[in-house]
């Protein structure tokens, strides 16, 4: 197999601080914010006419999963987690070669000094994920109104009613102040999509979850009638 050797351009420092509770796929959270810094190679010339797009596409490096190997058969779970399909047909991040492809919202670009920062929204991106190219999207081409999703071919249902305890509504509202955002809308947004694996969703009990997310850790419960109730959100020290 020929090999190619690729240099990133940049990192990406993002809201999702570990794997587990990334969306599956990019613009399901719209209020996830990331910011793309730049190498220094990269001055303000090379994203000139960039301010332009709303929308990026974004290839990046599975940094996070470049040590798990990969196999011919996945299991998605849009399907329970228990079919089995070709890794080629699926998002799996357990690829060959451990690529992905992200659309983003270009939110705003940052000029600090030298430095070129992209400030975006609605990403699915680790924090730390090395960027090997930026590509602007093109909505006369890049959206096909009559294409075939296969076995995805429609956006996962938000059913999940979402409360608050009264301590994570208060975090919430000191989250908002210290982060500069709404992160109410934000974890209700990323729990509606369930973030459990396949073989756990659908249950409840008192196990608590829990994921790292901008600096806190958010845990939670899922109760019944698909509710699912925010216990707090404990700033990480």
């Amino acid at each position: 197999m020929e090999a190619f050797n690729f240099s990133t351009i940049g990192i990406i420092h993002s809201c999702y601080k570990e794997k587990f509770g990334i969306p599956r796929q990019s613009g399901l959270v719209t209020e996830a914010k990331a910011q793309l810094t730049l190498k220094d190679d990269f001055s303000e010339e090379s994203i000139r006419g960039l301010q332009s797009f709303s929308h990026l596409w974004l290839n990046f490096v599975f940094h996070g999963h470049q040590n798990d190997g990969w196999k011919e058969l996945v299991r998605p779970p849009r399907l329970g987690g228990n079919a089995k399909m070709g890794v080629f047909a699926t998002r799996s991040t357990f690829r060959p070669n451990p690529i992905g492809l992200s659309v983003v919202k270009l939110d705003n670009i940052e000029l600090n000094k030298s430095q070129v920062i992209l400030h975006l929204s609605g990403c699915d991106l680790l924090d730390g994920t090395p960027v090997l190219d930026i590509k602007p999207y093109l909505p006369y081409v890049d959206l096909i109104p009559d294409a075939k999703g296969g076995f995805a071919q429609n956006k996962p249902e938000n059913t999940q009613e979402i409360v608050f305890t009264n301590e994570a509504d208060l975090q919430c509202q000191q989250a908002n102040q210290r982060l500069g955002q709404d992160i109410k809308l934000v974890v209700i947004q990323i729990l509606q999509l369930d973030p459990r694996p396949s073989y756990q969703q659908g249950n409840s009990g008192v196990r608590v979850y829990a994921m790292k997310l901008y600096d806190f850790d958010l845990k939670w419960q899922y109760c019944e009638n698909k509710q699912i109730k925010v216990l707090c959100l404990e700033v990480v020290k």
